[in-house]
């Protein structure tokens, strides 16, 4: 069996070697060329190039990178009718993933997998009919996804969403990070504003106001930050003045130790304060109450705001059918209201246990292996279950 497989980002890198694994197990003779990182490499895929060329984001940057972009998707769909694999499997980044789909369809009838459907439920439901002239099965990593990709003409098979198989801080990994930075008992917030220069640039301030009042209020309450590598610098400039002595967790001074630092954080932690994304999910692995506040551009709040189909955007609300998770979004991104919610939050940490204990079990948690899962859809789409 020969998979054709690309990834262009570490989180879809993740996915992508998961699924090679499922694969190889199943049928262990299976051959896999591509485009992945470190984790697809090692599980034996032969890369046509780097993945980090294809890896843009945001409609300015795909702009400025157009024409490099253009020559690696029009490489890359050639490769794949070249070879002739049983499977095209893309792993999201769908800028590149889909234009690459459309144009070995438009060439061959090669089947093509495409892993973590887009939101659709979300806003642009257009997008599922457009990709249904391309696309034959969808890979879900949400419960609730499925109905809107079949509905569009795709198989579509959820499959787990990886947050599940993150490691947990153990009890006394979280009571070693309070000793190690001297926090003992005293309550501990985290504060997430997220890990892009433009998200932290505009999230900080707000943030920042939002330290301010929930200090005047709570002066014994610890603030933790953990940071991302590329934005660190810029967290640790946005901190530096605000009250209570805030301790950043700069993964450039913690080395190896940095993601079970990052763990340890996130167990420890009464209550966190973060931008809106797939961090939300990681909270909710780690039992952690949280407040969501998230703003964009204006000319984006204007589009993506005519454009919303749901009420909430976050994950823990949408998967457990509940509003448990207070969220300001847009022009409600605002101080007052989220320190006054985050107070209520550490008041009553409880109320949210619930949902995200439930959250946890729809996305698959303690059930097999997304990768299997996804290694087992993918089997089945080709008639070799």
């Amino acid at each position: 069996m020969h998979i054709f497989i690309t990834a262009g980002e570490p989180s879809g890198d993740k996915l992508g070697a998961a699924l090679m694994q499922g694969l190889r197990r199943r049928v262990p003779d299976v051959r896999f060329t591509g485009i992945g990182g470190e984790r697809m490499i090692a599980e034996g895929l032969e890369s046509l190039f780097p993945m980090d060329e294809i890896s843009v984001m945001g409609i300015t940057e795909i702009l400025r990178q157009y024409g490099a972009l253009k020559a690696r998707i029009r490489e890359t769909s050639e490769a794949v009718v070249a070879a002739r694999p049983d499977a095209l499997v893309t792993v999201d980044l769908p800028e590149f993933s889909l234009r690459v789909a459309k144009q070995v369809k438009a060439a061959s009838d090669i089947r093509v997998v495409h892993y973590v459907a887009p939101t659709v439920w979300a806003w642009r439901p257009g997008r599922a009919a457009k990709m249904a002239a391309h696309v034959d099965q969808v890979l879900a990593l949400l419960p609730f996804e499925p109905p809107y990709m079949e509905a569009a003409g795709m198989r579509c098979d959820f499959v787990g969403h990886p947050v599940v198989t993150e490691p947990q801080a153990s009890p006394g990994e979280q009571a070693a990070f309070r000793a190690r930075h001297r926090i003992g008992d005293a309550p501990m917030a985290l504060v997430l504003p997220g890990s892009r220069r433009s998200e932290i640039s505009r999230l900080g301030p707000v943030f920042r106001e939002v330290a301010e009042r929930v200090h005047a209020a709570r002066p014994e309450l610890q603030l933790v930050i953990p940071a991302a590598t590329p934005v660190a610098p810029l967290v640790e400039e946005l901190c530096a003045d605000w009250p209570g002595n805030p301790l950043v967790l700069d993964p450039r001074s913690l080395g190896e130790e940095a993601a079970a630092e990052k763990r340890a954080a996130f167990g420890a932690a009464d209550v966190a304060l973060a931008a809106s994304g797939t961090v939300a999910l990681e909270l909710a692995a780690a039992a952690t109450p949280m407040v969501i506040g998230y703003d964009m551009g204006w000319l984006s709040r204007q589009i993506i705001g005519r454009l919303l189909l749901v009420d909430t955007v976050n994950l823990v609300n949408l998967v457990s059918e509940t509003r448990t998770i207070p969220e300001f979004i847009g022009k409600d991104c605002r101080p007052e209201p989220i320190a006054e919610a985050l107070l209520q939050v550490i008041d009553a940490p409880e109320a949210q246990s619930e949902a995200m204990a439930l959250t946890m079990e729809r996305l698959g948690r303690d059930g097999p292996h997304p990768g299997d899962r996804a290694a087992q859809a993918v089997l089945e789409g080709l008639g070799q279950d």
